[in-house]
């Protein structure tokens, strides 16, 4: 058994243990967080994010549920809105106990700010020799745009149904989304795959990708050939959504010889095609399920029992 807040700051901790970039980027994130807070004027600090004091990630929130809530059980999927908490509702009815349900993708408040997870990317391609100041740049505009395609939406659907069914509910996105870049990025220097039937060859090792691959949603070369060879690879699955189609020329030029992404947009895909960089796409729920995953193994081990639903690959890690 744990506590609700206790689960969600051990998901927050695992984030920032496994960020890409190092822990202590993450701490710094925190720390001119707090500066803003104090700098801001009395009349203003109740409309501060008070999560962000403690927690660098903005798409990761609790949104249902009191911090002492005692969680013997969770179930778990990577897209949860009303629909999945209807039908959660309705296992609690036939009487399975469901203390917590935890979605992989941001709802409500952790939705909107989705956008402000994004300045990570720019680090990332600075391990590649992306220059700072470059990467800034060309990440300003994506991020504006993010932003306002969330304004519009209605986005508090799903946590008006938690409060109404009385579900508690939460959301865990870049923590899930850096535990499987970080394990990828070690495996990967490990396999040292030659070409791209190589990549796909290692990705399919991993269980989540092999059930993938058995429905159609498995690893696939989207830019390259089998043959082709993979050069310098960058695992790229974290950082809120997709980055701009720019940012491909300049980690062409930084010497990345292929990306291996859950997804990639159509404009991006042909900026890979004009520059020649190889990209393979490993499958997004198969890449998500094996963030969370590592998640809810932590939690396992804690003593909370585990359901999968919602398109999660359940995949249980010693």
């Amino acid at each position: 058994m744990m506590k609700l807040k206790d689960i969600y700051t051990l998901a927050v901790r695992m984030g920032m243990d496994n960020d890409p970039r190092g822990t202590a980027l993450a701490e710094r994130q925190l720390a001119k967080s707090k500066k803003a807070y104090d700098k801001l004027p009395a009349d203003s600090k109740d409309e501060f994010d008070l999560e962000r004091l403690t927690n660098p990630f903005a798409d990761t929130r609790v949104l249902y549920g009191a911090d002492k809530l005692e969680v013997r059980s969770v179930i778990a999927g990577i897209d949860v809105e009303t629909p999945e908490l209807l039908l959660v509702d309705r296992l609690r009815e036939k009487g399975q106990g469901i203390d917590l349900v935890i979605g992989h993708h941001p709802e409500a408040s952790a939705y909107a700010g989705l956008a402000d997870v994004m300045p990570m990317q720019s680090d990332l391609w600075h391990g590649f020799g992306v220059p700072v100041n470059v990467g800034d740049a060309l990440l300003d505009e994506r991020m504006r745009e993010v932003a306002r395609g969330i304004m519009p939406v209605n986005k508090d659907r799903p946590l008006d149904a938690a409060r109404l069914l009385d579900l508690p509910f939460m959301c865990c996105h870049t923590p899930a989304d850096n535990m499987v870049t970080s394990m990828l990025t070690k495996e990967v220097a490990k396999a040292a795959p030659e070409t791209l039937q190589d990549v796909v060859d290692w990705l399919k090792t991993f269980p989540e990708y092999k059930a993938a691959a058995k429905t159609g949603s498995g690893p696939v070369i989207i830019v390259g050939g089998p043959d082709s060879r993979a050069g310098t690879i960058f695992i790229d699955m974290t950082g809120g959504t997709g980055g701009p189609p720019k940012a491909i020329e300049k980690l062409v030029a930084a010497g990345v010889g292929t990306i291996v992404g859950m997804h990639m947009s159509e404009k991006n895909r042909e900026e890979a095609v004009k520059h020649h960089l190889n990209v393979v796409i490993a499958g997004h729920i198969a890449s998500d399920s094996i963030g969370l995953n590592l998640v809810l193994d932590a939690l396992e081990k804690k003593g909370i029992s585990v359901t999968a639903f919602s398109g999660l690959i359940r995949i249980k890690r010693g």
